[in-house]
């Protein structure tokens, strides 16, 4: 099970956490043969962090600690990737556990404004099918998934709600790119002070000792908006007085100074919400996973990727993605298999003992079996399309086919992460093939729409994307 499939630059925690000794193979078969309690989840997603933005993925003058000991503590992906290349599109698979293509909300890329559209609130989710097996569910941060009070939390299956329901708010004054107050608890509005990333984790300890209280199962998941734009850090708030009215998409703002505080400060908070599970005894029982939903921005590192949020590229898609359960999973393994946003709610929900709503098939599948039992990866084939640049894609196996306009790619992203050396003159059949597979998955997709929001990232506004032009978001009449 571990296999490092594409070393980073920086490998000096890497051999800390596969030298390490992980819980016995039969120890894990005795563990998962004996009766349990069902186990607690908290789901922890950061908001547009890169791939090697951590320092158990590659980063060390980022300091993690808390991130790098949940890696040390359980299981670290190689091969994850986000359902999409930004964020409302990968959280509608993830709670979902189904290609976002599947409703219409997930044409939207990222959803902006259209009060109209959202989560159906009769659509299973995660946590309305962990709601039918006892446990109690609350999300703490960041919703993007439509518009009160036709959408909601409360609506998909949360029985508590505290944080922000638009794409993105200001750090100190909690204001939404329009300047409307946007923090919540349930749907009573928020007036307070305080850095976002702390008040998310303020109440998520609180939310771990008053659910610990109730012995029952819960679900909690916690998404914080760091690092999303603005780039404020703890001690900015004189930035976030400068941007006020401007739409808080700072693109004359930030640093990688700028950056690594607002990280570390995401560390310190998940950091506390670890604590208030180990002081509840709660640890050893509870599944924690640690994800982004989807790849890094303009200060990020995505090594060894090339590519960033909005693009197809593995530095758009991959993402770092750890889970820990002490009780039944091994510890301070690394594991080469392929996976995706959607995966999570298969797993979980076969965790918890639960299903998926056979009306809504699900997409992603379950890798318990993986993780418990040690079995070898097995290859995937997963696929993504984004409407800005009209870009699609394709990974089976070690492959990958992607296109971009009018340009077509076929990289072994394994031999060649960097997706650098183009094999489709070399390989036609293979470039043939996937392209013909990925136009057959297409087609059971809902095709894309001229009016749905989209975005790319061009030269007028990042120099290292030389002659790239504002972004095509029309439909691909080739489909």
């Amino acid at each position: 099970m571990t296999h490092d499939s594409h070393p980073t630059r920086r490998e000096f925690l890497t051999h800390t956490l596969a030298g390490a000794v992980g819980v016995s193979l039969a120890a894990r078969k005795a563990a998962a043969q004996a009766p349990r309690s069902p186990p607690n989840i908290v789901f922890v997603l950061a908001d547009d962090l890169g791939y090697a933005d951590v320092g158990c993925y590659g980063r060390p003058e980022l300091k993690t600690p808390n991130i790098d000991q949940l890696a040390h503590s359980g299981v670290r992906f190689l091969q994850g990737y986000a359902n999409s290349a930004v964020c409302s599109a990968t959280r509608l698979a993830l709670i979902t556990g189904r290609y976002q293509y599947r409703l219409r909300l997930g044409l939207e890329e990222p959803l902006a404004g259209k009060p109209q559209i959202g989560l159906p609130s009769d659509h299973p989710t995660l946590p309305s099918r962990l709601k039918k097996l006892g446990y109690r569910t609350a999300l703490v941060g960041k919703w993007h998934l439509g518009a009160f009070p036709k959408f909601g939390p409360l609506a998909s299956g949360y029985d508590h709600f505290h944080g922000f329901r638009g794409g993105a708010v200001d750090y100190f004054s909690h204001k939404n790119p329009e300047g409307r107050d946007d923090f919540w608890n349930d749907d009573v509005p928020i007036q307070t002070g305080g850095y976002m990333t702390e008040l998310l984790g303020d109440r998520a300890v609180q939310l771990v000792n008053d659910l610990a209280k109730a012995r029952q199962p819960f679900f909690l998941s916690v998404h914080f908006n760091a690092p999303h734009w603005p780039w404020e850090g703890p001690d900015d708030s004189a930035e976030s007085k400068r941007i006020t009215g401007k739409g808080l998409h700072d693109l004359d703002g930030g640093s990688l100074q700028t950056y690594r505080r607002m990280v570390e400060a995401l560390d310190t908070q998940i950091g506390r919400v670890l604590r208030a599970l180990r002081d509840r005894g709660l640890t050893s029982n509870t599944i924690v996973v640690f994800t982004s939903d989807n790849g890094g921005e303009r200060f990020s590192d995505t090594w060894p990727f090339s590519g960033q949020k909005t693009e197809l590229l593995e530095g758009g898609l991959r993402v770092p993605a750890i889970v820990a359960w002490p009780e039944r999973l091994p510890q301070a393994r690394d594991s080469a298999q392929v996976m995706i946003s959607m995966d999570w709610m298969p797993t979980l929900l076969a965790a918890a003992g639960g299903a998926a709503d056979p009306a809504y098939p699900l997409d992603g599948v379950n890798l318990l079996p993986h993780l418990v039992q040690g079995t070898a990866p097995v290859s995937r084939t997963l696929y993504w399309r984004y409407k800005a640049n009209h870009q699609r894609a394709i990974r089976d196996g070690d492959y990958k086919f992607l296109k971009i306009l009018d340009n077509t790619f076929l990289f072994n992203v394994v031999d060649d992460p960097l997706e650098r050396a183009n094999l489709k003159d070399r390989m036609p059949d293979v470039h043939r093939r996937l392209a013909s597979s990925w136009q057959a998955w297409n087609r059971t997709m809902l095709p894309e729409v001229a009016d749905s929001f989209g975005s790319g990232v061009e030269a007028a506004t990042q120099a290292d994307h030389i002659g790239a032009r504002a972004a095509v978001l029309t439909p691909d009449e080739a489909d």
